[in-house]
């Protein structure tokens, strides 16, 4: 990586529609960007995530486009373009020793999984959504929660989450599907499928699941996928010709419009904080 460029790395951990959206926002302010896959919890908003790419397809978002790497040769070789992301399923070990981020955003919205500390990884390290403490965690946060969402946070952390979903085209929760065991999910369904309540969208452990009401298959577990209980299989949107399911949402560009703050907020702080101790130095 080229360590002189005005602005180095970012690694981004997560694929999902989150870290996609912040990835092109951080690209298009001039960051070189890396989304590093994490298998938990299961993409479903495929059609708005550089996820696929890791599996062979095309993605395009914003006039960004997710290129898979597999070596730190090949991620250098992707983003000497202005318009590409590098995406990889390399550890994020093996990242933060060759590529030296210079900050880190953690976008894989775990929920209710531990979260370890990122500080000392990268010299700014970013929480998105619930499990973030400031100072233990991460250096700064984003809240990601429909009722505040793309609030930064500075101190303290992120509320939890409370199972409250936002709602679209008046529909809340229910336009979900979650998975009632662990097992292995196989679906011939794409993004984008127009379904009708109750039509079988795929199988689950070999049990059938089906779409929970009428509308355009807006997220979906890739097919093949080993799954954990109560994770997120399915969403539909039941707006009809509004319905979308490609490109950046409003939910992930205010988080990821946030995050660009966030990220230039402590930098520009840390540069200050190291000018002040330099003038203290001189003045001893």
């Amino acid at each position: 990586m080229n360590r002189n460029a005005p602005f180095p790395l970012v690694v981004i951990l997560g694929t999902n529609e989150i870290a996609s959206a912040v990835g092109v926002h951080l690209r298009r302010a001039g960051w070189n960007i890396v989304l590093a896959y994490d298998p938990f919890p299961p993409v479903v908003r495929r059609g708005m995530a550089f996820h696929d790419v890791l599996f062979g397809d095309c993605r395009v978002i914003d006039g960004v486009e997710g290129v898979r790497t597999e070596t730190t040769t090949e991620i250098a070789a992707a983003l000497t373009s202005p318009d590409c992301v590098a995406v990889t399923a390399l550890p994020l070990a093996d990242l933060v020793a060759t590529c030296s981020p210079e900050v880190l955003v953690d976008a894989r919205m775990q929920k209710r999984s531990v979260t370890p500390d990122l500080r000392g990884l990268a010299h700014v390290a970013v929480g998105l959504g619930p499990l973030f403490r400031i100072g233990m965690n991460c250096d700064i946060a984003i809240e990601t929660k429909p009722s505040r969402n793309g609030q930064v946070v500075t101190v303290g952390s992120t509320d939890d989450a409370d199972g409250i979903s936002s709602r679209l085209g008046g529909v809340g929760p229910e336009r979900f599907v979650y998975s009632d065991r662990a097992g292995r999910w196989h679906t011939p369904i794409d993004i984008g499928a127009r379904v009708f309540n109750r039509f079988i969208l795929g199988h689950l452990d070999g049990r059938p699941v089906h779409a929970p009401l009428d509308g355009i298959v807006r997220g979906i577990a890739r097919d093949g996928l080993l799954v954990r209980e109560r994770v997120k299989l399915i969403e539909i949107d039941p707006r009809g010709r509004e319905a979308k399911w490609t490109g950046i949402d409003d939910r992930g560009r205010r988080i990821a419009e946030a995050t660009v703050i966030a990220i230039g907020m402590t930098l520009q702080e840390g540069a200050a904080l190291k000018a002040f101790d330099a003038t203290f130095a001189l003045c001893r």
